[in-house]
């Protein structure tokens, strides 16, 4: 038995909400912490709230004397569970009283440990059967209260509150995650109130994380110093519905962002405006130019044309229905140009590009060149830049624009003072740009742009004296200068040479929509000092609301650059919750670089250990990336030594979780396949960790037939896990399969009925009690001596989940199982009457019973043929009969496999009116169907049943209210 108290992170997680929610994360903007720079592949916060508070809180089965009888845990566990359920909702992200209601919690789990105080008796919590919970170390019950409307808990005051800061401050383990990245892990525990604590390696990853959690709580409800502030609090809301409140959080902070953020834009276009000229309209009226398109050209190949050829993806300049425009190239032989006109018509457009991966071809003259002259054309500096049209901004919509001489001038008098010195990689996770000659960082962007960058660049640090001239110290002008740098940032990613025009919605995209540099041959350059697409001020908007939405009261974070395998920065037995790199999926050295060049120019002064190098460090880089001799071993040997690293200072009070990006894409090496996962698994093993379990995270917001046949379903998959005792057993290989029969149903069951695992994320989930078993031993060895590796338990684990779904079957009724065993020989195809008797027999059915369900089957000249789904629609008649579990199955598939409709009330009605009223037989038939489906690479048919899985729950739950309100009415 273990010596230390579960959590409610090894038992139970609402995962389908806290899927939601995480995937509905994607569509937040305001007020979102990615908002406040870019960051490559963050953990959406809920899924680390949850993680976070799931792995602190004590699981009811580990508290007998509050909790002695099942029913009493599986109600406390429901409770946890909903405070789960609340606290993944962005719109609770920062509820005073859903945080204080969670923090307790935790401050309860850490005051039953016997080495622990108790927390103070006039804050102690009621007992288990009210609202808030109980005080384990006795003390004084607080008084009922009504439950608040919005959250469903009560209400706990601020004064309680910090009194439970202090004691988690006191008492509470660290939370520390090796790998901050964009913060998101060290952001979630510090709004849980814990002591969070992160490093990475990388200076922009430590400066996005000190942004987040180091510097608002240093500032927290002091007013702005700015002098269009009132000190004495800000004014919300127009007309007689405003109001004053006071200066609260981080919104001080984020007003001088503000303010600041304006100042350098007017002063910077006092020095460059000059460069952003308006343009008139048909009317004669001046247009503010929102942006500038462009293409790259090469010299034509025909010694007889000899033009610059003009390299375009698109000639559409908008799809928008109500504004469609495109550009038209018109060719003047005698100057051997070409130039664009715009054109608002739909009749003509050409939809073909000039060029793509195989080549170019010449508008003029038809001539086609390889992909390797262009590349050559462009490394001899022969590739330049052509403008298509420029963009402004009308009354109601976009206006579209021929490129005008002044224009095209003014682009190209432009003359930057500085430009960046560092290069770029030889070879680079995603870089593509060095086939095209590109060497140096400032030739990612035009002139103009570089100009722009330093002229704001250069600002940083003289609003330094307008700061401090305003009444603030030199730390609060420190800060404010951090997150002006940030903006600058966000304009170099969305104002460089590489940014493309979307025709769609009309607007510059960044250049890291993905985590790549590639060649963008037609690109668009956007006016910083518009109010529209990438604009500078609206950069610094995104800012201040994300500053004004973290959570500044609260325990304080610290961030160190560090390297994870040689150095930690947590002793006292910290938790760990963090989310490595991933092999070769990202290259984050290198493609940080392109903002850290420009943070440095402006925070050397301020930081000047994080900026000491030119570049971002990279030879200690835990990433497969191509510089190194063998990318692969110094992953591994990175990953291990880190590992090992946090078991020294782990204990065994928690459990600490990776979120591991998974996906069972093998590669071939040494005669061998391999995967992540595997390396992930082994070196968590080998470094003396007992994995508790595995968690599949999803972002999407669908399951879709593309992604159920890439056996990527899980955007990432949280693996939990512990420190193993030093005196672990050793195994045999057949002990190891015995345990997995004994254990692994069971977990199973409780994975599908009480955590409601969908059915695409089955196999992945029970990788964790699979993998537990096999990683509690010290070793698995076969009966010769040698270790049973880690591929060979996965392997075993896989075929002991298909013979848990083969058991199931069991449950089932005989002619839902005859059906099933059709399906797996004929599939929906005829097949012979007499196979269809020899199954019947097998299952001990008669043959009038065979003739009686003419529902499922059709029998036709000799051959019987499994009905489709689509015959299962509302209009086929249900007889009085008992509902067959594939009846059921069928009937509520049908409502799940029309593009529209109403699923779920569709399903629910199907439900309501089964006689035995059992959909717990059909949700087991759903997930049978979907392992089926799924080891078949058969996704279309899969999706359909693990669709009808994952909304159960709800159907359910809208067939009880349907019979309900049958039941009142016949009343």
């Amino acid at each position: 038995m273990p010596k230390y108290r579960k959590k409610l992170i090894e038992v139970d997680l609402p995962l389908t909400d806290i899927n939601a929610h995480s995937a509905r994360e994607k569509s937040i903007r305001h007020g979102h912490p990615s908002t406040l720079h870019l960051w490559w592949a963050r953990r959406p916060l809920a899924s680390c709230r949850a993680v976070i508070f799931a792995s602190m809180v004590d699981d009811p089965s580990s508290c007998p004397d509050e909790f002695p009888t099942i029913e009493d845990q599986v109600i406390e566990r429901k409770r946890l569970r909903g405070i789960i359920s609340q606290l993944v909702e962005w719109k609770n992200t920062n509820d005073p009283e859903l945080l204080a209601q969670a923090r307790l919690e935790i401050a309860k789990s850490i005051a039953r440990q016997p080495d622990k105080p108790p927390i103070p008796s006039n804050h102690a919590a009621p007992n288990r059967h009210s609202r808030v919970g109980g005080n384990p170390q006795g003390g004084d019950q607080d008084k009922p209260t009504s439950p608040d409307r919005h959250t469903g808990f009560k209400a706990v005051s601020t004064g309680r509150d910090q009194t439970i800061l202090q004691y988690l401050a006191e008492h509470a383990p660290t939370i520390y995650d090796p790998f901050c990245g964009g913060g998101s892990i060290p952001l979630e525990a510090q709004r849980l109130g814990m002591k969070a604590v992160g490093s990475d390696l990388n200076p922009v990853a430590v400066l996005i994380t000190k942004a987040l959690i180091e510097i608002p709580p240093k500032f927290a409800n002091k007013p702005p110093v700015n002098p269009d502030a009132d000190p004495m609090g800000m004014t919300v809301g127009k007309g007689k519905k405003s109001q004053k409140l006071p200066w609260r959080g981080a919104s001080g902070l984020a007003d001088d962002i503000r303010y600041y953020g304006r100042w350098m834009r007017e002063e910077a276009f006092k020095r460059i405006g000059h460069l952003y000229p308006t343009i008139k309209d048909e009317s004669g009226i001046d247009r503010t130019v929102i942006a500038w398109l462009w293409c790259r050209t090469i010299p034509c190949s025909n010694p007889a044309c000899g033009i610059n050829m003009p390299l375009i993806k698109t000639f559409q300049l908008s799809k928008k229905p109500n504004n469609l425009h495109w550009i038209k190239p018109e060719i003047n032989r005698e100057n051997n140009t070409i130039s664009f006109k715009v054109q608002n018509h739909p009749a003509d457009v050409p939809t073909e590009a000039t060029v793509n991966r195989n080549g170019a071809t010449c508008i003029a003259c038809k001539s086609t060149v390889k992909l390797d002259y262009v590349r050559q054309q462009a490394r001899e500096g022969k590739m330049s830049e052509q403008m298509t049209a420029i963009v402004a901004k009308g009354d109601k919509k976009r206006l579209f624009m021929s490129p005008t001489q002044e224009h095209i001038e003014t682009a190209l008098n432009a003359e930057p003072k500085w430009r960046s010195t560092a290069t770029l990689p030889e070879k680079a996770l995603g870089f593509t740009v060095q086939n095209y000659g590109i060497t140096n960082w400032h030739q990612i962007f035009t002139e103009r742009q570089l100009l722009t960058l330093t002229t704001f660049s250069d600002l940083i640090s003289e609003v330094r004296s307008q700061i401090i001239q305003d009444g603030a110290d030199d730390n609060y002008v420190d800060a404010v200068r951090i997150y002006l740098t940030l903006a600058i940032g966000r304009v170099a990613d969305g104002g460089c040479a590489y940014a493309t025009w979307l025709n769609i919605n009309e607007a510059v995209a960044h250049v890291f929509a993905m985590q790549t540099l590639s060649m963008k041959w037609d690109f668009a350059e956007a006016n910083a000092f518009s109010t529209q697409t990438q604009n500078w001020m609206a950069h610094i908007n995104w800012i201040a609301k994300a500053v004004d939405h973290l959570p500044s009261e609260s325990n304080t974070g610290e961030v160190h650059q560090a390297d994870a395998s040689t150095t930690v920065y947590a002793n006292d037995g910290p938790i760990i919750v963090t989310d490595p790199p991933y092999y070769d999926n990202i290259g984050y050295a290198d493609i940080s670089d392109f903002f850290y060049v420009w943070h440095r120019q402006s925070l050397r002064d301020i930081y000047p250990e994080l900026y000491s190098g030119m570049l971002v460090p990279k030879n200690e880089e835990m990433v497969a990336a191509p510089r190194f001799e063998d990318p692969r071993q110094h992953f591994e040997e990175g990953l291990n030594q880190t590992l090992k690293l946090i078991r020294q200072r782990c204990t065994d009070d928690y459990p600490s979780s990776i979120f591991y990006a998974y996906k069972q894409q093998e590669e071939e090496r040494g005669g061998h396949t391999s995967t992540g996962w595997e390396t992930m698994l082994n070196s968590l093993i080998s470094s003396g960790f007992h994995i508790i379990g595995t968690w599949p995270i999803r972002t999407e917001r669908e399951a879709r037939s593309r992604s159920l046949g890439s056996n990527a379903l899980a955007s990432s998959v949280i693996l939990v896990f512990r420190p193993r005792p030093e005196d672990a057993p050793i195994a045999t290989r057949s002990q190891f399969l015995l345990k997995l029969k004994q254990e692994l149903p069971d977990a199973l069951d409780k994975l599908t009925s009480d955590a409601h695992i969908d059915a695409v994320d089955m196999r992945q989930a029970a990788f964790g009690p699979g993998m537990g078993i096999y990683s509690r031993y010290s070793k698995v060895i076969r009966n010769n001596g040698q270790p049973v590796p880690v591929r060979e338990a996965l392997k075993e684990i896989n075929n002991a989940v298909a013979t848990y779904f083969d058991e199931q079957q069991g449950s089932l009724d005989d002619e839902t199982r005859l059906c099933f065993d059709w399906v797996r020989q004929h599939g929906f195809d005829k097949g012979r009457y007499g196979d269809v008797e020899t199954m019947a027999r097998a299952r001990n059915l008669a043959m009038s019973t065979v003739n009686d369900i003419q529902h499922l089957m059709t029998a036709q000249g000799g051959t019987v043929q499994l009905n489709p789904i689509q015959y299962f629609n509302p209009e086929l008649k249900s007889s009085n009969r008992e509902t067959t579990a594939w009846e059921g199955c069928m009937r509520m598939a049908w409502h799940f496999s029309q593009e529209d409709g109403e699923r779920i009330p569709g399903a629910a009605e199907v439900a309501a009116n089964m006689l035995n009223g059992n959909t717990d037989n059909v949700e087991t038939l759903a997930r049978i169907l979907y392992d089926h489906y799924d080891r078949k690479n058969q996704p279309g048919n899969a999706l359909i049943y693990n669709t009808l899985v994952h909304n159960m729950p709800d159907i359910r739950q809208a067939a009880a209210e349907m019979q309900r309100a049958n039941q009142a009415a016949i009343i």
